[in-house]
């Protein structure tokens, strides 16, 4: 079996803090089996077909999905979900099996056999859908249903972490009968073995989740409906909480609204939870634009911005300054952007502009998602705009799009340079630097690293403990800060904010911080 290391099992001992206890009244942990709990959140799927999102629809996909493995909240790593055991085959980690429950089925009745979860994961590699999540499994040389329950996986190379794609909701199971093996899926429904069926999906607007029934799985589900409701914004979202229109807030807390419910959640029978985070913010120079792919402007700006004052002005310190692409927390996290650049200087980058032949104003346009990120996203770029524009060395113009269309724009390379967040796919340093490498990355701007490509990643994928690799990724940072195509700026907290009638909120977050709602329930007052 696969083995986690020491980093994230103090990750996951520490993933969650109670900020506030609530306020006198006493509740049993038990539902009243009532009204759907509903939850709020600014993050909405793009897509219902696995097979074409690597995005924030996997946050639906994990409570209406399965996967052969899952991130149980507090666990230590994945373990078994349709799986009933896995585990790589002989001592090079190049062949890894897993045997499935008995008795699966799909929520129509169809069996979820061996053949099926085959071709759920032959499907995203023959599909390759535009920002769909087929780079996952780069590594993958073939699938075979050995038998009913039996599914062998054969890899082009050793790789540990592949465990850990296979518990990302990409990996979703899907109905042979539902879902095409050349095409995705567009009628706006879902077939999946989840602890919960899809029972009604208004894009952009609602998800009414009921409770599956035939579901087989780790997952021990304390409340029987879910309603799952998308907000343009933070401040909606909080209002229709202190309205009592939602019983508990996930994804797209603002940075204000943090801020005002640590100081007024009492008066307003709230809660605010705190809970570790991985999510990073950062920016991506296309090296294909005449400007941004001087390393010269690339590393001016990553000389001028200041972090520091990002995540006080804008997200009022619900964030931090972040000098790594590997979090803080996993093996591997460097300050090598602070060791390069230091404190922010103009002076300095002037003397790197000029010294290659720049003397005037550099113009660069920005590029943002409007509706993705939180809503501190545009301001965090006015602010972005003011300190470059400061100090005289570039003309910048701020662009903002609807996520839809920003990434369409980002896979297709038409901006020079472009906001981005991660939530990471799986908790470990190979998820911060691997999606962004290569001639086929996440991002859409090759990126090709030999030696981080050929050399250290597959080096730190023969390593079991995941605690080991922090020399090899140590030294892909230093190769990344050297280019400064990609610019680290903060890493973030998950904060929910909850009724206090609604318990589960500190465990509702699975390691990779997606909200799973079986976790929630309805206190009944003692």
């Amino acid at each position: 079996m696969f083995y986690r290391d020491r980093w994230l099992r103090q990750l996951a001992a520490t993933t969650s803090l109670l900020l506030v206890a609530g306020c006198g009244v006493l509740f049993s942990d038990s539902s009243d089996d009532g009204e759907p709990i509903v939850v709020g959140t600014t993050s909405s799927p793009s897509t219902l077909d696995p097979a074409a999102s690597w995005d924030n629809s996997w946050e639906l996909f994990r409570n209406v999905y399965q996967t052969l493995l899952s991130h149980p909240p507090g666990a230590a790593g994945p373990e078994p979900d349709a799986a009933e055991s896995c585990a790589f085959t002989g001592s090079h980690r190049t062949v890894y099996s897993c045997t499935l429950r008995e008795g699966l089925t799909f929520s129509n009745g169809h069996a979820l056999d061996a053949r099926a979860v085959k071709h759920s994961i032959d499907r995203i590699k023959d599909i390759d859908a535009a920002g769909g999540p087929a780079g996952l499994l780069g590594n993958l040389a073939r699938v075979w249903a050995k038998d009913d329950r039996e599914i062998v996986f054969h890899l082009d190379e050793p790789d540990a972490t592949f465990p850990l794609v296979l518990a990302t909701p990409a990996m979703s199971l899907v109905d042979p009968a539902d879902y095409p093996a050349d095409a995705l899926r567009d009628d706006g429904a879902v077939t999946g073995s989840g602890p919960y069926e899809l029972r009604a999906y208004d894009e952009g607007r609602q998800a009414e989740l009921v409770g599956n029934d035939t579901y087989e799985g780790f997952a021990d589900r304390r409340n029987d409906a879910v309603t799952i409701r998308y907000f343009p914004d933070s401040a909606g979202m909080v209002d229709a909480l202190e309205a009592a229109e939602i019983d508990v807030t996930y994804r797209g807390l603002g940075a204000p609204d943090v801020v005002d419910l640590r100081s007024s959640h009492e008066e307003k029978g709230l809660r605010l939870i705190e809970h570790a985070g991985t999510e990073i913010s950062y920016l991506v120079f296309n090296p294909e634009d005449p400007w941004a792919g001087r390393a010269a402007v690339r590393k001016a700006v990553a000389q001028v911005v200041d972090r520091a004052a990002l995540a006080h002005k804008v997200y009022r310190d619900t964030v931090e300054p972040l000098y790594s692409m590997i979090p803080t927390g996993l093996a591997g996290h460097t300050t090598d952007y602070f060791d390069d650049f230091g404190e922010p200087s103009p002076a300095k980058a002037r003397r790197m502009l000029t010294d290659a032949g720049i003397t005037e104003p550099v113009p660069l346009t920005l590029w943002y998602a409007t509706d993705r990120y939180g809503s501190r996203t545009g301001p965090a770029f006015e602010e972005l705009e003011r300190q470059l524009e400061a100090s005289g060395l570039f003309a910048i113009t701020l662009q903002g799009r609807p996520w839809k269309t920003f990434v369409n724009g980002c896979q297709k390379g038409a901006y020079p340079v472009f906001g981005r967040g991660w939530f990471p796919d799986f908790p470990d340093a190979d998820n911060f630097v691997a999606p962004f490498v290569g001639e086929r990355n996440a991002l859409g701007t090759p990126y090709p690293v030999p030696e981080i490509t050929s050399e250290l990643l597959p080096a730190s994928r023969r390593e079991t403990d995941r605690g080991e690799v922090a020399g090899q990724f140590e030294r892909a940072q230093r190769i990344l800060a050297a280019d400064a195509r990609l610019l680290p700026l903060w890493q973030g907290k998950q904060y929910v904010a909850a009724s206090q009638e609604i318990g589960g909120g500190d465990r509702a977050l699975d390691p990779s911080t997606i909200m799973v709602v079986w976790e929630l329930f309805r206190k009944t007052g003692w």
